[in-house]
């Protein structure tokens, strides 16, 4: 910090980003997102083969990535105004409209929530179908249930108060529906703070009562929305350390992108009077801690499963620590964890963006594989499973050799060609979620500008 900032310094509206700075950008992000989608859509509900049931899988890659990051905006936005913190001021508005893509993640979650896309992710919900005589909403009686599988069966009737079909839609509903709403409430009392003539705490004080309140909500919302979407993918695998290992994910690579977006838009001229390399070392140290959490509670899961040697709990790492996927397991230790650990231990490279930057892009990396690892593993069993069954492999399958019934064939598509659909659905929510974080950016204050406490911020020294 070169000097100290005083009222004055600060502009009285605040600072606006420009469209000139960010209209590029939205529109190439908004071709790409149409070009995307309009793929997408054919091969989600239009399609006939194989891509149509892969491609499930990789949409739901693409989407759960990118939810993690407005996740982790929900609970950055939260944390600073539920503990009142002073340091966050200058940067809490990028918190805010991160925060806020949020309920705007909907839209990429509908797709998910179709009978023809949830019949490829979710044999959960094949299995209440099947027994509720097709019913694409039924819940039935748990003895039906049970004599879908002799032993899957049963397992999923003892799961039902949870897992049965109304339940799953009005769980979702709720989670966006909550957290989303006390999302836009608290940036709603932000920004009109940015015109009040009385700089006074009322609405810091409204603030903090409400996410006194929605913290826990967004603890549950989380946690079951990894439940739900992930843990799903195999519903007679269960781990009560899996949504905080997921939460872990969400805080570390949210504040990777609240760097890199501060550091954007201070090369283009913004946040330069209210922010300083020490707010880059609190986010840098904040970053550093939660990359120990991460490994902490991912050994700890990892840990109990394997000791306790429970068939049920066991599958997923059998899965994943097997075959072509033991290496980039073992790699996701070393490069999750011990990379960046090391990394961070250093305070200058907090604070000097040419070190900190290249940091936050290297966890969003790791961060893909992390997400890939969670989902992509369940496509190849999941496929094959279908051909066993004899489900229609025709169409886009006959293309690439593939059979009707041959589990080898449906394996060499999905470990050949479905990487395609994963990429092009990685870049498609990838495309929305940068349109909508860059349209609420433009539409407010970069900074909370008459916040009793932004010169507090401003002249921050650790």
């Amino acid at each position: 910090m070169a000097s100290h900032v005083t009222s004055a310094d600060i502009p009285a509206n605040g600072e606006h980003l420009q469209g000139k700075h960010v209209s590029f950008i939205q529109l190439v992000s908004l071709v790409v997102f149409l070009a995307g989608a309009a793929v997408s859509a054919y091969w989600l509900f239009f399609d006939d083969g194989v891509w149509h049931e892969s491609y499930t899988y990789s949409w739901l890659f693409g989407f759960i990535f990118f939810l993690t990051l407005t996740l982790g905006g929900c609970f950055w936005t939260l944390l600073h105004t539920l503990t009142n913190s002073g340091w966050g001021v200058a940067v809490r508005r990028l918190m805010e409209n991160l925060g806020l893509v949020f309920p705007a993640m909907f839209l990429m979650a509908l797709p998910l929530l179709c009978p023809d896309v949830q019949e490829h992710l979710f044999e959960w919900m094949n299995k209440h179908r099947e027994a509720a005589g097709g019913s694409l909403f039924g819940n039935p009686d748990k003895y039906q249930l049970g004599n879908t599988d002799p032993v899957g069966g049963w397992l999923l009737a003892a799961k039902q108060f949870y897992m049965n079909i109304p339940f799953f839609y009005i769980r979702i509903l709720a989670f966006f529906g909550l957290l989303g709403g006390a999302i836009f409430y608290l940036r709603r009392l932000s920004i009109a703070q940015d015109t009040d003539d009385n700089a006074d705490c009322r609405r810091l004080i409204w603030s903090r009562k409400c996410s006194t309140v929605m913290m826990p909500i967004f603890a549950v919302s989380a946690t079951f929305l990894a439940f739900d979407f992930i843990m799903a993918l195999d519903f007679k695998w269960f781990s009560t350390m899996w949504g905080v290992c997921f939460f872990a994910g969400c805080a570390i690579n949210s504040m990777a992108v609240l760097i890199l977006t501060l550091t954007w838009l201070r090369s283009k001229g913004y946040l330069l009077v209210v922010t300083s390399e020490e707010h880059y070392h609190i986010m840098g140290k904040l970053m550093h801690a939660f990359v120990i959490f991460w490994a902490y509670v991912c050994f700890s899961q990892f840990m109990l499963i394997w000791y306790a040697a429970i068939p049920e709990e066991t599958s997923y790492f059998i899965l994943r620590n097997t075959g072509p996927w033991n290496l980039p397991s073992i790699a996701l230790v070393i490069c999750h964890f011990a990379i960046p650990f090391v990394a961070l231990l250093p305070h200058y490279v907090k604070k000097k963006t040419a070190l900190i930057v290249p940091v936050c892009l290297y966890l969003l990396t790791v961060h893909i594989l992390d997400i890939y690892l969670m989902i992509i593993p369940e496509r190849g069993p999941s496929l094959t499973a279908m051909s066993k069954y004899g489900h229609d492999l025709s169409g886009d399958a006959a293309k690439h050799g593939v059979t009707q019934g041959v589990n080898g064939d449906i394996d060499l598509f999905v470990s050949h060609s479905a990487w395609i659909g994963d990429v092009i659905a990685f870049v498609t929510v990838g495309a929305f979620f940068i349109f909508v974080f860059t349209f609420l950016l433009k539409r407010s204050s970069l900074f909370p500008n008459r916040d009793p406490r932004i010169l507090e911020s401003a002249n921050l020294h650790g």
